[in-house]
C-alpha cells in the first residue's frame, strides 16, 4: 500500500544563509569533464578519449561541520554528562529505536522570535490538537523560521525551547524532539541581549542544557513542518554513524500513516 513521505529535511548547500558565517559549509563540486583523468589514471594505457564523451564521474568534495545541514544532535553535543552525571551518548551510542517513532508537531509560528516557550505553551497546543504525549514520541516544532531558511534574517527567527518546557516533553519519555530553526534555543544573538540586561548564565542554552537532568537528543535546521498534520504520521530520523561524534547528518521524513 503506497504511503505518503514528507521530505522534512534541507538540502545541504553551500552559499546561503544557513549557519554562522564561521560554521558554513563548503562543497567543491567535479563534473564529469574535470575528473576525466581521474578515472584514466586506473587503467595505464587508457586515454580520456576512450571514455564515453570523454566524462569520468561526478563527485563532490565536503568541508562541513557535523551540525551543518539537518542534523540530530546527540547528548554529547549538550554537555559531558546526562543523566545526572553518567557520560553522554555520542551519536554512535545514540538508541536507533528512539529515531523511528510517532510524531507530533507543534505549531509556534505566532511566537516572535526570541520567544521562550514555556511548559504552559506546550500543554495549550496539546490540547488544541487533542494529543497527549506518549513515551518515545518524537516532537517537532514548527516556528517562525522554518521559512526563513537560507534569508539574511534566518539566524535571528523563531521561538525556543526553554529549559523547564524541554523537561516537561522529557520527563513524559521524550526523547528525540525537532525544530525548524538554528537551535533548539532561541536564537543567539537574541539570547546575548538578554545576557547582556542580566548577566544570567543560565539563559545561555538553557534547552540543551536540560540535557544534563534527562539525556535527549534533538533535530535542528528541520523543514517543511507546514505540510505536516499534528498527528498521524511517523518518524524516521537515523543519523550517520560517525564515531564518538556529537551529532550526526539525517535526512528526516515524515511517514503519514494510510488513515491520515
Amino acid at each position: 500500500m503506497p504511503r505518503k513521505i514528507i521530505d522534512i529535511s534541507v538540502s545541504l548547500e553551500a552559499g546561503i544563509a544557513s549557519d554562522p558565517p564561521m560554521m558554513l559549509p563548503q562543497i567543491k563540486y567535479e563534473a564529469h569533464k574535470d575528473t576525466a583523468d581521474q578515472m584514466a589514471s586506473f587503467f595505464p594505457g587508457l586515454t580520456v578519449d576512450d571514455l564515453p564523451n570523454g566524462e569520468g564521474w561526478a563527485v563532490e568534495t565536503l568541508t562541513v561541520s557535523t551540525h551543518n545541514g539537518t542534523h540530530l544532535d546527540a547528548p554529547y553535543h549538550h554537555h559531558s554528562t546526562m543523566d545526572g552525571g553518567k557520560p553522554s551518548k555520542t551519536i554512535d551510542e545514540v538508541p536507533l529505536d528512539w529515531c523511528f517513532r510517532p510524531g507530533v508537531k507543534l505549531d509556534f509560528r505566532h511566537f516572535e522570535n526570541g520567544y521562550i516557550v514555556q511548559p504552559r505553551d506546550i500543554e495549550a497546543e496539546l490540547d488544541r490538537i487533542g494529543h497527549q504525549l506518549q513515551p518515545l514520541d518524537i516532537v517537532v516544532v514548527n516556528t517562525s523560521a522554518g521559512l526563513r531558511y537560507g534569508h539574511e534574517d534566518y539566524l535571528v527567527s523563531g521561538c525556543g525551547i526553554g529549559r523547564d518546557a524541554t523537561l516537561y516533553l522529557l520527563e513524559r519519555g521524550v526523547r528525540v524532539t525537532g525544530t525548524d530553526a538554528w537551535s533548539w534555543d532561541a536564537p543567539f544573538a537574541l539570547t546575548a541581549a538578554e545576557w547582556a540586561k542580566n548577566r544570567d548564565p543560565s539563559i545561555i542554552w538553557e534547552g540543551h542544557r536540560a540535557s544534563i537532568d534527562i539525556g535527549y537528543c534533538h533535530m535542528e535546521k528541520l523543514s517543511n513542518l507546514e505540510a505536516l498534520p499534528p498527528t498521524g504520521f511517523d518518524i524516521s530520523c537515523f543519523p550517520i554513524k560517525i564515531k564518538r561524534a556529537s551529532a550526526g547528518f539525517t535526512r528526516a521524513v515524515a511517514i503519514l500513516r494510510d488513515d491520515t
